[in-house]
């Protein structure tokens, strides 16, 4: 076996030789641990190396113990451990059950270890004795010693761990050498580094200063853990005393009959708590706040704070429903009771009354109705509520600015409340609400936050089991609330809140809707409010289609309540004036009361269209839809084109487009290829006080610059909508029901509509609307033309076959 290269000496301090001592003897190499002249130390041998070790020892039972330098490596070469061990002997091996071996060495004297002549199965190394350097004889040497002893008797005494009869063989020790090795050897808080470093130092008097060094240090230590544990203990017996002063005030208390109003409260509080149904986070939570209540003086500037909390948590509905099982067909009856016509709304919530019976744990859709102001959102939200038997809470969103109106604030500050949701559920007092969230699409935006962001969480579905409100920092389920928004227009809620919510779109009234409307519920409502009964006065059907037709122009009723009501409050005025006969309203009635008609439906469209170039466009509003009058005019000029009326960029290109489809046809329009070159056009859309945009008033403008350029009128009461491309094709438009009922209203015959809006027609409008008026179905701008424009001579090499065969009738 080749030779291993010589273990330099440790660079702590010189180490003496003693060639004549030279040895060849077995290393045990140890994890963790080093052996001391002098000192028994049981060591559990475990690896199949050192157990061969073991068992080969002879008669001279004398091995080498060295400490590994990274206790974590399981085969240690002989450079993996420290140059400097103790040669010790075997007094006794335990064979232990799970093949170890449980060894008792006893260190006889320092060794350095100088080359290894085995490494297989187990190391033999050659050793030297190391001798240690006496020191001469002085006062420090002596005074270092005595300080040992001492310090190392205080540690003993304060020590539970350590026996006291260390104390009285540390006294009898009389060599500094021993002293030392005894020492580090008992003591348990040293190091593997610190007792190394005292086993290679052969300086008798650096080892005793390195001693006293830790002695000291433990010393510190350990007058510091008893202050510690001094103040702890003085804590702990002042609450106990305190506690069990309390105990006794209240067994008084009891025994007189008398109670202080702080712990009057606390019981209260938890009887709360216990019948609250909370779950057992919440609950926890909950009992924390309250013994920190009870702690607490009621002087305390928490104290009012802590307890407004814990009435919050205790007084929530957690586990409380309506528990009301719904009859889907009393619901139905409900719904139709209240409301007239909204037939997709009705249907929508008769779906969700039969999953509910089939399935009770189903989360509640969280639903959008969409249209024109006075159309019955929020009365249909009260309804819905009656309907299903539940509980009904607004919150109003106009203006609405601060986040924490929707998620509340933190607790630490002044006045905190929880938000609007939490609130609208306690006011409920049941778990399962109906809660409107009105005018949706009005929530402002500021440095106060974003509150449509903050309502993401609460109309999620897979997220509002779980609602965290700011104020209460416990989670509380929204999944069995129904949530309703409303909302007029879409355009301002922000996506990611638009796509938590199922959009169901309430259009307007037609004529005959609102006549229903009048006389099963507003006359009534009118009539009750204003303190009159039915004797004194009456509704024909004629007076409120009069009122109806020329005095209201909305797509709601909410116009034509106020109207009725305005004739109620007339009438209950004469009555109290003394006249008390029953008024029967006529239009001479309405004229007195009213005033003139206000809208003239049935000539505004016929007056205004007798000339050329003035044609009928429909438009959609968020307050519903409406006409729109575009004109042209053309003058002596030099090819200009003029576009006003206070319109968007969109509706500037329609003009554009219609124009250039004007003079790319201007042949077969009968028309000169260069007629702009010396006049200038002008188109206007009237009123120009009102924003207006969008591409639905496309084929309008061309039917508008074609009656100018060709001097025909357009056909008499008649409207149409539709975007146009430059090729004459005629595009689908949205709000259609909305257009053709303004159309309605304004007493237009004859509509032109898209042919791709088929569907919506057949789908959203009933033969009861569609009546009276000729619907119009065109694909190509010629086919609108055709219509709009019956006296136009087509040229010659048109075919009249094929233009009539695009164009479809409706009666």
């Amino acid at each position: 076996m080749p030779n291993q290269p010589s273990i330099p000496p440790p660079s702590q301090s010189p180490l003496e030789k003693t060639a004549s001592n030279v040895r060849r003897i077995p290393v045990l190499p140890v994890r963790d641990t080093v052996l001391f002249p002098h000192a028994v130390l049981p060591l559990t041998v475990g690896r199949e190396s050192s157990i061969q070790l073991i068992e080969s020892l002879g008669e001279a039972r004398t091995i080498v113990v060295a400490a590994q330098l990274d206790p974590r490596l399981d085969a240690p070469k002989p450079a993996d451990l420290h140059a400097v061990g103790t040669l010790a002997t075997v007094h006794k091996v335990v064979r232990m059950p799970n093949q170890s071996r449980f060894v008792f060495t006893e260190g006889v004297e320092r060794v350095r270890l100088l080359r290894y002549t085995q490494t297989e199965p187990f190391m033999i190394a050659e050793v030297e004795t190391l001798e240690d350097a006496e020191p001469a004889a002085s006062a420090g040497v002596e005074a270092l010693v005595r300080n040992v002893i001492g310090q190392f008797q205080q540690i003993v005494a304060e020590s539970q761990t350590l026996s006291d009869e260390l104390r009285t063989i540390a006294a009898n020790i009389d060599e500094p050498s021993r002293l030392v090795d005894f020492v580090a050897s008992s003591l348990p808080f040293l190091t593997t580094d610190d007792k190394q470093q005292l086993l290679e130092t052969a300086s008798i008097a650096e080892r005793l200063e390195l001693i006293n060094k830790h002695l000291a240090k433990e010393i510190e230590v350990q007058q510091l853990r008893t202050k510690i544990q001094t103040e702890v203990q003085d804590q702990v017996q002042q609450s106990q005393r305190d506690y069990y002063l309390r105990e006794q005030m209240k067994a008084i208390q009891k025994e007189l009959g008398e109670q202080d109003d702080s712990q009057r409260e606390t019981d209260e509080l938890r009887q709360k708590i216990d019948a609250a149904g909370m779950p057992e986070d919440v609950k926890k939570e909950a009992l924390k706040e309250l013994a920190r209540l009870a702690r607490m003086s009621p002087m305390a500037a928490d104290y009012s704070l802590t307890r407004n909390y814990i009435e919050w948590l205790a007084i929530l509905p957690w586990a409380k429903s309506s528990g009301e099982k719904v009859n889907i067909n009393k619901a139905r009856e409900i719904l139709d009771e209240d409301h007239y016509g909204l037939k997709k709304v009705k249907e929508r919530i008769l779906d969700y009354l039969s999953v509910k019976e089939l399935k009770p744990d189903m989360k509640g859709p969280i639903l959008c109705f969409v249209g024109p102001p006075g159309v019955g959102k929020t009365s249909l939200g009260r309804s819905i509520a009656r309907a299903l038997g539940r509980k009904f809470q607004r919150v109003s969103l106009g203006g609405m600015h601060d986040e924490a109106e929707i998620r509340g604030h933190r607790r630490t500050y002044i006045g905190a409340l929880p938000g609007q949701i939490i609130q609208s559920i306690r006011r409920a007092e049941t778990n399962d609400p109906v809660i409107m969230l009105d005018e949706v699409d009005k929530l402002g935006r500021d440095f106060r936050g974003d509150p449509a962001s903050a309502l993401l969480e609460a109309l999620d579905p897979e997220q509002n089991f779980s609602f965290r409100d700011n104020y209460l920092d416990v989670p509380f389920d929204l999944s069995k609330v129904l949530f309703i928004c409303t909302a007029n227009m879409l355009d301002p809620v922000p996506p990611p809140l638009l796509d938590r919510m199922e959009l169901i779109f309430l259009q307007g009234y037609s004529e005959e809707e609102k006549l229903h409307i009048a006389v099963r519920y507003l006359v009534p409502r009118q009539i009750k409010e204003n303190g009159i009964t039915d004797e004194q006065i009456e509704f024909p059907e004629t007076a409120l289609r009069q009122i109806v037709r020329h005095y209201t122009r909305e797509a709601g009723v909410r116009k034509l309540e106020q109207v009725i009501g305005t004739v109620c409050r007339k009438q209950a005025r004469r009555v109290v004036e003394g006249n008390a006969e029953n008024l029967v309203v006529t239009r001479d009635v309405l004229k007195e009361f009213l005033g003139g008609i206000q809208v003239r439906v049935e000539t505004e469209v016929a007056e205004r269209v007798k000339r050329p170039g003035v044609a009928v466009g429909l438009a959609w509003t968020p307050a519903g839809g409406d006409i729109l009058f575009i004109e042209a005019n053309k003058m002596k000029g030099k090819g200009g084109f003029t576009m006003t009326g206070q319109i968007g960029e969109v509706m500037q290109e329609s003009m554009q487009a219609a124009l250039t489809w004007v003079r790319s046809n201007a042949s077969s329009l009968g028309l000169a290829e260069d007629f702009t070159k010396d006049i200038d056009l002008h188109i206007h859309v009237p009123a120009g006080a009102i924003p207006k945009d969008g591409p639905s008033a496309g084929v309008t403008m061309t039917t508008v610059l074609v009656s100018l350029l060709t001097d025909i009128p357009v056909l008499p009461l008649t409207a149409m909508t539709g975007e146009i491309t430059l090729s004459g094709n005629v595009l689908p438009v949205g709000g259609i029901k909305e257009k053709f009922l303004a159309a309605r209203r304004a007493g237009v015959q004859t509509i032109i509509l898209p042919a791709e809006n088929r569907q919506d027609v057949e789908e959203d409008l009933t033969p009861e609307q569609i009546e009276g008026v000729s619907i119009h179905y065109a694909s190509r701008i010629e086919d609108v033309l055709a219509v709009a424009l019956p006296l136009l001579k087509a040229r010659p090499d048109t075919k009249p076959a094929e233009a009539e065969a695009a164009v479809s009738a409706v009666a």
